[in-house]
Order: structure tokens, then C-alpha cells, then sequence
């Protein structure tokens, strides 16, 4: 598996059967300035973790040009499909719910954050309950992209039901979880192989770095893989 980073929590990962955009924030996201094509190239997957502009912003792009399979809860699919988006390539779920994906299969799980999608004049269009989503591959390892999250103590049951093996986690506080308590959610509560931290340095109001989250990994046992942005690297 081979996983790309774009800054904040836009990721693709590429497996043998499937490549896949999550929260691809490659419109005005000031971490990423290379564009929406190249990330775009050759996707069959689009998987949204909620609506908000820094997870949403980009996807109609890439869904008009790829006709990837869009992936996210019943609002969200919904509101796209209103932008211009296929509504024959939509494939909808909410929490508790997994959806046959074709190479892989998407369960949607809780998240404590929000979802609406902003617009002029301060104006919010609700978009549904926000999730994290757990990726199994009948040949590779589950993945659990956590979405935007505080720490809660259900994450234990998320383990125990799909026993991710790869964790994203949001580690950049205020909107988030901080540092230090996503490596106790990692610690606590999962039995992974590798987390790849997200959703920091991207706005100066949030942490710059991952410091404190590879502070609080040490002595674990998981291997922190610390991404830099647009640089592939192999999980």
C-alpha cells in the first residue's frame, strides 16, 4: 500500500485494485499548492470524511474529471450531486453502515466533530453526522481514517470489530484532538501497526508540527510514519 499526504487530511492511497482520494483538500488548501490534476490521475475513489471546506474542496473537481466513485454520507453524496456531481456514482452510508466499494469495503464510524460546508456570507449548509471511515482490503491491511475527532472511549469498539492495522489520525488540536491525547487514543484503545498523523500545519491557529503526537508514541511499539507532503511513501 502506498499512501500520499497533501497536507491537512487529503491523502491517496494506492493499492493493487484501487486508487483513492480521502478529504482531498486540493483547492485552496495553502499546504498543497500543485493542484487537484495530478492527484487526480487515475482515481477510482473518492471518500469523504464530512463537509466541511478543508475535507470537501476539491473532490467536484476530481469527481467530474475521473468518474470515481464517490463515497461519503447520504447529505454530503447529495449536496455534490447539487454541484454537478454524477448521481450514478454515488454510494452512500452513515454510521454503523459499510458499503461494497468493489476492491475494498468502506465502514462508516463515529466522530466528535461537525459537518457543514460554508458559503458566502457566512452562510452553512448542514451536511450530516461527520465519521470516521475503516477501509478493508481482502489483501491488505485495514485502514481507519479517523476523520476530524476528539478522543472517545467507542474507539475501543472500533477495534475490536475491524482491527485496523493502519490509523490517520487528526492530531492538530482546537478542531481536533491534540497531540498528546491522540497518542493516548492510538495507545489506549488500538492495536495498530503504523499511524501517519494529519491535520496539522496547515492554518496558523492549529499546531505546526507533529511533535507532541511522536513525543507521546515513543516507547509504543508503533511505528510513527511522519508523511511529508506530495512524497509517496510505502506501508
Amino acid at each position: 500500500m502506498k499512501l500520499t499526504w497533501y497536507g491537512h487530511s487529503a491523502f491517496r492511497i494506492e493499492t493493487k485494485d484501487a486508487n483513492i482520494l480521502i478529504d482531498p483538500y486540493l483547492v485552496g488548501n495553502p499546504s498543497w499548492t500543485g493542484g487537484w490534476e495530478g492527484p487526480a490521475e487515475g482515481v477510482t475513489h473518492v471518500l469523504l470524511t464530512h463537509g466541511h471546506n478543508d475535507h470537501v474542496s476539491g473532490s467536484i473537481e476530481v469527481l467530474k474529471k475521473s468518474g470515481a466513485m464517490l463515497v461519503a454520507n447520504f447529505e454530503v453524496c447529495m449536496y455534490l450531486v447539487g454541484q454537478g456531481v454524477s448521481d450514478k456514482k454515488i454510494n452512500p452510508g452513515n454510521i454503523g453502515g459499510t458499503v461494497d466499494c468493489g476492491p475494498f469495503t468502506t465502514t462508516f464510524v463515529q466522530a466528535l466533530h461537525s459537518s457543514s460546508f460554508g458559503g458566502q456570507g457566512g452562510t452553512n449548509t448542514y451536511l450530516g453526522n461527520p465519521g470516521g471511515l475503516v477501509l478493508h482490503f481482502p489483501q491488505d491491511k485495514t485502514l481507519y481514517h479517523m476523520g476530524d475527532t476528539d478522543i472517545f472511549s467507542d474507539m475501543g469498539l472500533i477495534n475490536e470489530l475491524h482491527e485496523p492495522k493502519i490509523g490517520i489520525v487528526p492530531i492538530g488540536d482546537r478542531f481536533t484532538m491534540g497531540g498528546a491525547v491522540a497518542a493516548l487514543a492510538c495507545r489506549r484503545f488500538f492495536s495498530f501497526d503504523t499511524v501517519v498523523p494529519c491535520h496539522f500545519g496547515t492554518f496558523p491557529i492549529i499546531d505546526q508540527t507533529a511533535d507532541k503526537f511522536v513525543a507521546g508514541m515513543e516507547g509504543s511499539g508503533v511505528k510513527v510514519a511522519l508523511p511529508e507532503i506530495g512524497k509517496p511513501i510505502t506501508i
